[in-house]
């Protein structure tokens, strides 16, 4: 089952498909909040359509992967998590509307590492280069940590159920994807090292 999943996700259609899905999903996001934007004038939606533009263009100039998972769980939960913060809408009331500030300080610490990262950007565990600098030093999933606060501040911005559901299943996937890609990056001896050095996944001395 898994070498007939890998051959498709290898083939050059499905490649096609994942980058036009993203498109259009990040379109009708950038749209939404753009237009709000116009309105509003609120400097953190325009930023956060910028942070996920970079995020996109990220993803479509990665490199190829020395190693992927093949596990169809794991491209469930990584696509979830990645498509989920493009369903986020703008909303007319916010418990707390100056939480708007940590939306853009979070879309820097995104793009800071994005920066990073670079070419060995991915959605689902694979192994590309380990990077040990920039961000990495710090925590070792800082994109995780950017999301978290960014989101978070999003909601407490735009404070719908409906938001409250879509940060919901991105926290939720945020835990369920550090497990399985620190699982599948473990087995290198060159990971664990790391590992060993920056000992904070998330947020430095909690988590």
């Amino acid at each position: 089952m898994n070498v007939a999943f890998a051959e498709i996700l290898r083939s050059r259609p499905m490649n096609l498909f994942v980058q036009m899905f993203l498109a259009v999903i990040w379109g009708s996001f950038a749209y939404v909040h753009f237009k709000t934007f116009m309105k509003t004038h609120e400097p953190a939606l325009l930023v956060i359509c910028i942070a996920e533009a970079f995020a996109v263009a990220f993803f479509i100039s990665r490199s190829s992967p020395k190693s992927i998972s093949m596990v169809p769980f794991d491209w469930v939960v990584a696509v979830a998590g990645t498509v989920a913060p493009l369903f986020l809408r703008p909303a007319s009331w916010g418990v707390l509307p100056v939480a708007s500030n940590l939306i853009i300080i979070g879309a820097l610490i995104q793009l800071m590492g994005l920066i990073s990262l670079n070419r060995s950007f991915a959605i689902v565990a694979a192994k590309r280069e380990i990077k040990t600098k920039g961000m990495y030093r710090y925590v070792r999933h800082p994109l995780y940590a950017s999301y978290v606060l960014t989101f978070g501040a999003y909601l407490l911005t735009h404070s719908t159920l409906w938001n409250l559901l879509v940060y919901t299943v991105v926290v939720a996937c945020i835990a369920i994807r550090i497990s399985r890609e620190e699982n599948h990056l473990a087995q290198d001896p060159l990971y664990r090292e790391y590992m060993e050095q920056v000992r904070y996944r998330v947020v430095p001395f909690v988590y």
